[in-house]
């Protein structure tokens, strides 16, 4: 199908200024070009960076602004060059909406690190108009930042792999950490780390849960089937666990010492941040020194990636934990997800609050 040349307007809920409350905006969306799909958006999750970007916490936030980009919805047209997708797919759109496609990182196919990337929102697009995102009826998106979610997948359920998912998936897939029989810890139990448990236990890992407290102990064992449970409080079960991990993934968005996660790790053992925090870390060299470890970083994944753990998630028939809202709430579900007062995920039903109406 060729594409329909009339821009559309679309209503979406937008933060205004820094106070990042969000309300109804309309907005055009972009004409439907020969390698655009134009999705009717069905779900989007609702994660930590759409509360720093709203609220402007890395300085960088322009207004009127749409958060969302863990995007789920129904393909409605294609334009001429698109051959993948087609008319009533359901498919998922991330974190990225566009690359230069001439660096190194694209060509690798590795493109969330192209320094020309453009983000789903918040962001100037190629035309010169900003980008927005996933809370709103509708959305055109480049094809080749477009996936197809597999068959039998609730729409969602699969809405949080598309960054939280696929942000686990990306590491463990490229520090060669999928092997099974490897001892992994995950910091933080939230939308990220509760994936982290459920990923890594999928690929037959000893997985580890740390946390500052107890309270989430019998969730962390029963609901999510971690094998331990950590309190980084405690001193003498830091100390018994010395030395006893591969890995460790850091999903903790605020700012937290990384000593006490060092001295966890094996030798050659990797500490993986994603957490973004805006106020530097520190850590004693020699921790790093003598056990010839690494403190890394992964950034989302690829688009290969994220078509690859897709298939993974449903070979091995995981999902994600959410609570489901509609748009009205969304205000609400911001304040909670700030007090870590969701399990795990929240999920806007972006088609069944009727944005158009």
């Amino acid at each position: 199908m060729g594409g329909i040349e009339a821009e559309r307007t679309v209503t979406g809920w937008a933060a205004k200024d820094p106070s990042g409350i969000l309300s109804p905006y309309s907005y055009t969306l972009r004409n439907t070009g020969p390698e655009d799909v134009y999705i009717k958006v069905h779900c989007c999750g609702i994660c930590h960076t759409d509360i720093h970007q709203v609220k402007n916490d890395l300085g960088m936030s322009n207004y009127p602004m749409v958060p969302g980009h863990e995007v789920v919805g129904e393909v409605v047209e294609v334009g001429s060059n698109v051959s993948k997708f087609r008319a009533g797919d359901i498919v998922g759109v991330g974190l990225l909406v566009g690359c230069c496609k001439n660096c190194n990182p694209c060509k690798a196919d590795i493109e969330q690190y192209c320094n020309k990337k453009i983000w789903s929102f918040n962001d100037v697009y190629t035309d010169g108009k900003p980008t927005q995102g996933g809370f709103a009826s509708a959305t055109v998106v480049d094809q080749k930042f477009v996936v197809k979610i597999p068959e039998g997948m609730e729409p969602e359920q699969a809405a949080p792999l598309l960054c939280a998912g696929v942000t686990i998936y990306s590491p463990l897939s490229h520090f060669g950490l999928k092997q099974s029989g490897l001892r992994g810890g995950i910091l933080g139990v939230g939308g990220v780390g509760h994936m982290g448990v459920k990923i890594a236990k999928a690929m037959g890992h000893h997985v580890t849960v740390i946390s500052s407290s107890d309270k989430k102990r019998e969730e962390a064992l029963e609901h999510l089937g971690a094998n331990q449970y950590l309190v980084s409080s405690d001193a003498t079960q830091m100390q018994e666990a010395a030395d006893s991990l591969d890995y460790i993934i850091d999903t903790v968005p605020v700012l937290h010492p990384l000593e006490p996660y060092l001295s966890l790790l094996k030798l050659d053992g990797k500490l993986i941040l994603m957490g973004v925090i805006n106020t530097p870390l520190q850590f004693l060299t020699p921790l790093v020194i003598l056990g010839r470890k690494s403190i890394t970083g992964s950034f989302i994944g690829s688009m290969k990636e994220t078509e690859e753990m897709l298939e993974f998630c449903k070979e091995k028939g995981l999902s994600s934990m959410i609570e489901v809202v509609k748009m009205d709430y969304v205000n609400k579900a911001f304040e909670r997800l700030e007090k870590n007062d969701v399990r795990y995920r929240f999920v806007v039903d972006v088609a069944g609050s009727k944005l158009d109406q």
